[in-house]
């Protein structure tokens, strides 16, 4: 059975397109299983998806879908039903929540895995090939003479050596503009790769559902990890590459010893980032000047909060202020650039805890800081906090992207125009108010060069519009 997996084009992230890493793997998988398979990545296509698919000959159709994306995930499934295909969903908003998309309203979709699908997926394609019982593949939701059968879960990869490295060359790349949708990579013409040395992470921050990878860290070995190196490296000409754990440097000697091999081999060359950050309670001086050598140019860390008691009782990062400190300071006598992420509007907050953390980011000064504000996905402790003492006015899904500039829900003694206001200070008097900072944007190149989204973001960060009030009809919870 020919297979395509693919990624819905985004209405809203950014214009900033970046390698949908887990089709990778799935592409792996299938073709080392003996399925001609390809990917269609429609932010980056520059063809319909029918014409890929007639002319491929392709027979099932492998969505995937971060929540603010499912909608366009539907829409795609349509369209492959549409052109007589058997249609698949996964990915996090699947995850945690498999069953609304086999419900009656999306007769589109055929069927959803659940978590990680490496495995479920080859079950699948031998159920499907009559070589197993459709009930035991693992992970799977679909129906069956018109009612919702739940299979039994599917397991977490035990050995994630074991799991091929994902179809990096089944990607267009020259077509991708950075490394994902938060951050800015080094160079925008960059042949930029991604690669994930661990999945899942054990700590319990209140906002994050880690919905794939679940909060067993599983790490792959450094010898495999090197082999992806040095494929990406040599044989993909990569010139750029953003390293996308959720906490790779969890143990401290096994991220040391990676930088050590990516240095001995010459690998350096190519600059890299740490893409969604990394734990300060797992760093210390030596491991950023290894870093250095090993070629790394940026380093994020989850900073979060300025607040103590907003870190710890509300957040439960399990880090302190100590902590970010020296994660900064030693990244900085090591020569990297430093990358810093902070929350705006966590329940319990007001407005001197917010001002506390726009304290905190202008005295760690980092050379990119990315305020958000916070959303509470389902699947977090923060959603069912939220819905237990307050209310979410997310109205789609598509509210739920991380850059939306809006706040979703509402507590007591929460003040949701204050969140807002709050997150558009942070990003003036970080980015506007100090002469150092404009200058360094004004002087670079891209600050001409995509002068349109340039005005078009000082517009949702830098004007201090007041926010929409929000009244009884627009609190409502999200369709399940």
């Amino acid at each position: 059975m020919r297979v395509l997996l693919a990624s819905p084009e985004s209405g809203v992230w950014t214009s900033r397109k970046h390698i949908p890493l887990g089709l990778g793997y799935l592409a792996a998988v299938l073709r080392e299983a003996g399925h001609p398979v390809a990917i269609y990545d429609a932010a980056v296509e520059d063809e319909p998806l029918e014409e890929v698919v007639r002319r491929g000959k392709f027979e099932l159709l492998g969505i995937t879908a971060p929540t603010p994306l499912i909608k366009d995930a539907w829409n795609m499934a349509k369209e492959g039903k549409r052109l007589g295909m058997i249609t698949v969903l996964g990915g996090p908003h699947l995850t945690l929540m498999p069953e609304e998309s086999v419900g009656e309203d999306h007769p589109e979709v055929d069927y959803v895995v659940k978590g990680e699908a490496e495995e479920s997926i080859i079950e699948l394609m031998d159920a499907l090939e009559g070589r197993r019982p459709m009930e035991t593949v693992h992970g799977l939701y679909w129906r069956k003479d018109g009612q919702i059968k739940i299979n039994p879960p599917a397991g977490l990869v035990a050995n994630l050596d074991s799991i091929p490295y994902p179809a990096h060359d089944l990607f267009k790349i020259n077509r991708y503009t950075n490394l994902q949708p938060l951050t800015d990579g080094l160079d925008k013409n960059a042949r930029a790769f991604t690669i994930m040395t661990s999945r899942g992470c054990p700590y319990k921050c209140t906002y994050c559902s880690k919905p794939i990878t679940g909060d067993t860290w599983r790490a792959r070995t450094v010898d495999n990890v090197l082999g992806e190196w040095r494929w990406l490296v040599r044989d993909l000409k990569a010139t750029e590459i953003g390293l996308t754990d959720d906490i790779w440097n969890l143990k401290l000697d096994r991220a040391k010893e990676l930088c050590r091999r990516i240095a001995a081999e010459g690998l350096n060359t190519v600059p890299w980032v740490t893409v969604h950050g990394m734990k300060v309670n797992h760093a210390d001086a030596e491991l950023f000047h290894l870093m250095k050598a090993a070629g790394c140019k940026r380093v994020g860390f989850g900073v979060e909060s300025g607040d103590p008691l907003i870190l710890r009782n509300v957040i439960k990062k399990s880090q302190s202020m100590d902590m970010v400190r020296n994660a900064f300071k030693w990244s900085r006598e090591a020569g990297l650039q430093t990358m810093g992420f902070f929350i705006f509007g966590m329940p319990h907050e007001n407005e001197e805890t917010m001002e506390k953390t726009i304290q905190f980011a202008l005295e760690l000064d980092p050379d990119l800081a990315n305020f958000m504000l916070a959303t509470p996905y389902p699947g977090t402790e923060m959603y069912d906090v939220i819905q237990k003492y307050g209310n979410i006015f997310a109205n789609e899904w598509e509210d739920y992207a991380i850059h939306s500039d809006h706040a979703r829900f509402s507590m007591p003694d929460y003040d949701a125009d204050m969140v807002v206001k709050k997150w558009k200070e942070a990003y003036r008097r970080f980015y506007l108010y100090r002469p150092k900072r404009v200058w360094q944007k004004v002087s670079h190149k891209s600050f001409w060069t995509e002068l349109p989204a340039t005005v078009s973001n000082a517009k949702r960060f830098f004007v201090p519009e007041k926010a929409p009030q929000v009244t009884a009809a627009d609190i409502q919870h999200p369709a399940a």
